[in-house]
């Protein structure tokens, strides 16, 4: 016969295993389970894990005259820890330390526990009082505890995407001025390309430390579009219109280092600063309207079609330093040869002007995306022109440097992004190289990136329409457009595509200067 405090006991015994197997909500799907319980108070413990996410079970004290209650405490990471998108969750990025939020428990007797979610940045092990011989167990627990919760040491992806970026464009550039005697056939000075390339670099990169800092005080934030994939919105505090403080550094360089006196690069730096002009009313208006609104389609193109016009018309009575006797020349490799498009040449330049500006504005997705691909197309125009303009590769290397240092702070993840005031002026400083050299075939092979990114959008508009007119339902060909936003859907994490689209991106410049270095 069990004396009533024994019986007693064996109730709360079995409570607590009824009452610690509590559900979760579906994100979560964690199950708790307690242990260890003494008679008159109970310190139990519960640790696990479910996609990054610690727990620890804090002390339960029971007695026989008080009603038992629990709480789990819930310690949540940054975004890393988390890979579904659950839109709740981006409160997490703009409270980090906020109080937790509490789901109170019901009142029955086998009712849940208190469920409490304390966002922290650190991971905690749990404190658990035992008895002398379970110690072995608890040692072996905190342990295995320690080599899950511990947040590792490791090489973040941005850091180490970019640096692969940066040694592959200097080994590259150290080599082009190496031999860059053979190609031109006069001297140049030393360090030709990779001069320019560091001082932008540099300067750009310091610069971004005064302007980031600036533009989140001016609360300048990126609108994040609807259309955009869910875990973007975590992206919404970051400041845009980052092209303000690195393509003005790549100009200025450039002008530097031709000592001021390059008729190809007044012409160039000109129609750069038109387009960054065009950007920054953009991303004004769209500021000031707070719902992604600026400047409609329409008016940008016609203003982009506007300077590419001027540009032409520029060309035709600037006096440029060019191998060929005649103007408006399109340099192919052989068989080909030269080919002369007369008027045609005026339409050409108009439209790589808006293609190339549009192009890298879509592909402005994601963190370094836009500007480690515009990095390396510039310095594949830089290679390709070099046989024709020394002075507009030093364009293209200073352009290239300041993307490179602008990548320091737009690198996953990213704490400034260009915004339309730097896609469109990229897009205007790479279309006006070919203009002034006629290089728009290596222009097309280097910013094939580009190309496919725009193409994807094209092709999904127009096979909408079409199946919309003949079956009556608007079908897509990619999950969301551009391109790299059907990859995100598809499971592949932004850096690696980043990482890919440099790979790409790199083969695309080798071959580009390859090929405007036979044809010219």
């Amino acid at each position: 016969m069990l004396s009533r405090s024994q019986t007693s006991n064996l109730r709360l015994r079995d409570h607590h295993r009824r009452s610690w197997h509590f559900r979760w909500p579906p994100q979560f799907a964690i199950a708790a389970h307690a242990r260890n319980f003494t008679n008159s108070s109970t310190t139990c413990f519960c640790a696990d894990s479910y996609y990054g996410v610690n727990i620890r079970a804090s002390k339960v004290h029971t007695t026989r005259y008080h009603r038992p209650r629990s709480f789990t405490e819930v310690k949540a990471f940054d975004q890393d820890s988390f890979d579904f998108d659950i839109p709740s969750l981006d409160n997490f990025s703009d409270h980090e330390g906020a109080t937790g939020y509490a789901l109170p428990s019901s009142d029955g007797e086998d009712s849940d526990p208190e469920i409490i979610l304390n966002p922290v940045s650190d991971v905690d092990l749990p404190t658990v009082s035992v008895q002398h011989n379970d110690a072995l167990t608890v040692t072996a627990h905190r342990m295995a505890m320690l080599s899950r919760g511990r947040q590792k040491h490791r090489i973040r992806h941005g850091l180490f995407t970019n640096t692969g970026l940066i040694v592959f464009l200097m080994i590259l550039l150290i080599y082009v001025d190496w031999c860059a005697w053979r190609i031109v056939r006069l001297p140049l000075g030393p360090f030709h390309l990779t001069g320019p390339f560091l001082t932008s670099a540099f300067l750009a990169s310091c610069a971004g430390y005064i302007c980031v800092p600036l533009l989140y005080q001016l609360k300048v934030y990126q609108i994040t579009r609807q259309e955009r994939p869910v875990r973007h919105a975590l992206k919404r505090k970051t400041p845009t219109m980052g092209g303000l403080f690195f393509v003005p550094i790549g100009i200025a360089v450039a002008k530097r280092f031709t000592d001021f006196s390059s008729a190809e690069v007044s012409g160039a730096s000109v129609a750069t600063i038109a387009f960054l002009g065009i950007g920054l009313v953009d991303d004004i208006l769209s500021l000031i309207k707070s719902h992604n609104c600026g400047l409609s389609a329409w008016i940008k193109i016609l203003l982009q079609v506007a300077v590419g016009m001027w540009f032409s018309f520029w060309l035709q009575d600037a006096s440029l330093s060019s191998p060929y006797s005649m103007k408006m020349l399109i340099p192919m490799p052989a068989p080909i040869g030269l080919v002369f498009l007369g008027k045609c040449y005026m339409w050409l330049t108009s439209f790589c002007f808006v293609s190339m500006g549009n192009g890298i504005n879509l592909t402005d997705g994601l963190d370094g995306l836009a500007g480690g691909t515009a990095a390396l197309a510039f310095i594949g125009m830089a290679i390709a022109v070099l046989p024709i303009s020394s002075d507009l590769s030093i364009f293209g290397a200073s352009m290239s440097g300041a993307c490179v240092g602008f990548l320091l702070h737009n690198r996953f993840k990213a704490s400034v992004f260009m915004g339309d005031t730097g896609s469109f002026a990229l897009g205007g400083a790479l279309a006006a190289m070919a203009a002034c050299s006629g290089m728009f075939f290596p222009l097309f092979i280097s910013s094939l990136v580009f190309v496919l990114e725009t193409s994807s959008v094209i092709m999904q508009v127009v096979y909408f329409k079409m199946t919309k007119k003949l079956q009556g339902i608007g079908r897509r060909i990619f999950q969301m457009v551009p391109f790299h936003h059907h990859l995100e859907l598809c499971g592949i994490k932004e850096p690696f595509i980043v990482a890919g689209a440099y790979t790409v991106s790199s083969i695309l410049a080798l071959i580009a200067g390859y090929v405007g270095l036979i044809s010219a």
